[in-house]
C-alpha cells in the first residue's frame, strides 16, 4: 500500500500519486463549494456574503493546521525513505502530539479574536450576526480538520495518495446530506452549513485514523513509541512553524483584500465569494502537483538521489505549464457559468464582477503554478524560510495592491491583488531552488574528486 517513489520513472509516479490526490481535493474544496451553494440558492444572497466574508478568517485557521500538519509529514516521508522503521515510528508519534497540542491552542486563540477581527475588517452590518455564527461553529470543529489532514499527510509521506481519497469521497457526500437537511429542512441557515462541515470532516478523520491503523503495520504506534527524544520535535517544528506561518501569512494578505472588498457591500461581496470559490476548484491541480513533488522531494532526498529530485522537476514544471494553461482557459471561457451554481438569477453586476476576477487571474496562472511546484519541493527538502519568506513577499505586495489601487481605479484593484502577490512570491522561490541544487552539485563533484 506504500509508494516507493525513489526509484521508478517520474513522470508515472506524478501521475499515479496525483491523480487521487487531485480527486480528493476537489471533494474537499466540495465542503466549502456546497455549503456555499446551497446557502447561496436557498437563504440569499447576504447569508452567501455572510458565509464568503469568513472565508479569509477560516483560511487563516485552518491554513495553519494544514501548513503544520504538512510539515510534520516532511520527516515521516524522508524516514520513509530511508527505510528506518524505528525512526519513522517516532516520527509518527511525536506527529500526533504536536498535532493536538498546535490545534488546543489554534482553536482557543481563533475564538477569542473571531469577533474582533470581524469588525476590523469592515463586515457589513446586515451580515454581521451570520458571518459570526458560521465562523464560531466552524472553529469548534477545527479539530475535525487537523486529524483529517494529519492522518492524511502520514498516508502521503508513506506514498499512499488513494486512501485519503476514499474517505473524502464518503465525508463529502455526508456534507451534502447534511446540509439539505439542516438548511432546507430545519432551516438552520449559515449554521446548518457549518455544523454539516464539522461532522462530515470528523467522519473522514476518524475513518481514516482507523483504517490506518489498522491496514498499516508501521503505524501501530505503541506506548514506547511516543517516548520521542527532544531532537524529533524540534525537526518537525523547524519545518512545520514555518510552513503554518507561510500559510498564515498568506492568509492576512487575503483578510486583507477581504476588508478593501467589503466596503464595497454585500453584492460585490457575494460575487467575488462565488469567483473565489471557482478558483479554488481550478487551483487543486497546481496545489495537488505541489503535494505530490514535496512528498516525492522528501523520499529521495532521505535516499540521497538529489539528481532524481532535479529531472523529476524538470518534468513536474512542464506539467504545471500546461496544466496552467487549461485552467485559465477554462476560467476565462466558462467561468461565469460557474457562478450560477451559487446564486439564483445572478444579476449583470454580478457575472460583471466574478468575470474580471477570472480574467485577471487567468492571465497569472502560470506564476501561481510555480509557487506550489517550487514551494513545496523546497519544503519536501526541509528548506522551510524562504517558502516562508515568499509569503511575507506575496503579503506585502497584496497589502500594497489591496490599500492602493482600489481607491484609484476601483474593483480592479481588488482583481489584480492576487496576481501581483503571485510573482512577487514565486521569484524568490524559484532562484532559491536553482541555487540550492547549484550548491549540492558543487558539493557532490568535490566529494567525487576527492574519491
Amino acid at each position: 500500500m506504500t509508494n516507493d517513489m525513489t526509484k521508478g520513472n517520474p513522470l508515472k509516479i506524478f501521475i499515479f500519486f496525483t491523480i487521487p490526490l487531485l480527486i480528493g481535493n476537489i471533494f474537499q474544496q466540495l465542503y466549502s463549494m456546497v455549503d456555499t451553494i446551497i446557502v447561496g440558492r436557498f437563504v440569499g444572497v447576504n447569508a452567501l456574503a455572510a458565509v464568503g466574508a469568513t472565508s479569509s478568517m477560516f483560511f487563516l485557521v485552518n491554513g495553519m493546521i494544514q501548513g503544520l500538519t504538512s510539515g510534520f509529514a516532511v520527516l515521516v516521508a524522508q524516514k520513509f525513505g530511508a527505510k528506518d522503521e524505528i525512526s519513522l515510528k517516532k516520527a509518527v508519534a511525536s506527529n500526533i502530539n504536536l498535532t493536538i497540542i498546535s490545534t488546543i491552542v489554534i482553536t482557543i486563540v481563533a475564538l477569542i479574536v473571531k469577533t474582533p477581527l470581524l469588525k476590523a475588517m469592515n463586515t457589513p452590518d446586515n451580515i454581521f450576526k451570520d458571518a459570526n455564527t458560521y465562523i464560531t461553529i466552524i472553529f469548534v470543529g477545527i479539530i475535525t480538520q487537523a486529524l483529517y489532514n494529519m492522518s492524511a499527510g502520514i498516508l502521503r509521506a508513506l506514498g499512499d495518495s488513494k486512501t485519503p481519497l476514499y474517505f473524502l469521497i464518503v465525508s463529502s457526500v455526508i456534507n451534502v446530506i447534511l446540509d439539505l437537511v439542516f438548511i432546507i429542512n430545519f432551516k438552520m441557515g449559515v449554521a446548518g452549513a457549518a455544523y454539516a462541515t464539522n461532522i462530515a470532516q470528523g467522519c473522514s478523520a476518524i475513518l481514516c485514523l482507523i483504517y490506518s491503523y489498522k491496514k498499516f503495520n508501521v503505524l501501530r504506534l505503541k506506548k514506547e513509541n511516543f517516548k520521542v527524544e527532544s531532537s524529533y520535535y524540534n525537526k518537525h517544528l523547524k519545518v512545520g512553524i514555518p510552513m503554518g506561518l507561510q500559510f498564515s501569512i498568506t492568509a492576512i494578505g487575503i483578510i486583507i483584500v477581504q476588508s478593501a472588498i467589503n466596503v464595497f457591500g454585500s453584492t460585490v461581496i457575494a460575487s467575488y465569494t462565488a469567483s473565489s470559490k471557482v478558483l479554488q476548484l481550478v487551483m487543486q491541480p497546481s496545489i495537488s502537483f505541489g503535494v505530490t513533488i514535496a512528498n516525492y522531494a522528501g523520499q529521495n532526498l532521505g535516499a540521497g538521489k538529489f539528481d532524481r529530485i532535479k529531472s523529476g522537476m524538470s518534468i513536474m514544471n512542464l506539467v504545471s505549464i500546461v496544466t496552467s494553461l487549461i485552467a485559465g482557459a477554462v476560467l476565462i471561457f466558462f467561468g461565469k457559468y460557474f457562478v450560477t451554481l451559487f446564486i439564483e438569477n445572478p444579476t449583470a453586476d454580478i457575472y460583471d464582477y466574478a468575470q474580471q476576477v477570472f480574467n485577471y487571474s487567468a492571465a497569472f496562472f502560470i506564476p501561481l503554478g510555480f509557487i506550489f511546484v517550487y514551494r513545496n519541493v523546497l519544503q519536501g527538502m526541509g528548506d522551510s524560510f524562504i517558502p516562508m519568506m515568499a509569503g511575507v513577499f506575496e503579503l506585502i505586495a497584496r497589502a500594497i495592491v489591496a490599500f492602493t489601487l482600489p481607491k484609484v481605479i476601483g474593483f480592479t484593484g481588488i482583481c489584480l491583488s492576487d496576481p501581483l502577490a503571485w510573482i512577487a512570491a514565486s521569484v524568490p522561490l524559484m532562484i532559491t531552488y536553482y541555487r540550492k541544487m547549484k550548491k549540492i552539485e558543487i558539493e557532490n563533484q568535490e566529494k567525487g574528486m576527492a574519491l
